[in-house]
């Protein structure tokens, strides 16, 4: 299977290797494009994993999954990085995620905020 966020390569070889394991998600966009995956599969866990301990929702966890299994994904579209390189400590990604809801394509544009916690990339929430 084509993993969902986009990079034509297999699912085991892309984020599934983030999605097991964290630590081995070396670069802010590809933290950024794991998490897509995460909402396409509905992998609440990894998406609650990945965020920075400090803007974390927890309570939403549900309400997150619920959501993202409710919608059909269509692709993520990369627009745009700033930092997030394996030696920053920080960066930025613009994005685009296409789905399908209530009979209508929708568009989730973000640019996206991510720093490192001890060591690995998280996501912190949009960027101001």
């Amino acid at each position: 299977m084509d993993c969902p966020c986009g990079s034509h390569t297999s699912y085991t070889d892309c984020c599934e290797l983030a999605h097991l394991d964290l630590k081995s998600v070396r670069t802010a966009e590809q933290l950024m494009r794991s998490r897509y995956s995460a909402f396409v599969m509905g992998n609440g866990n990894y998406l609650m994993d990945s965020h920075h301990t400090t803007t974390r929702p927890v309570k939403e966890k549900k309400s997150i999954e619920a959501w993202a299994k409710s919608v059909s994904w269509i692709r993520l579209e990369v627009l745009d990085k700033e930092k997030g390189e394996i030696s920053d400590l920080k960066g930025t990604v613009t994005f685009n995620a296409y789905f399908f809801e209530n009979g209508k394509v929708d568009v989730i544009h973000e640019k996206s905020e991510f720093v490192k916690e001890n060591g690995r990339w998280m996501y912190l929430g949009l960027a101001k």
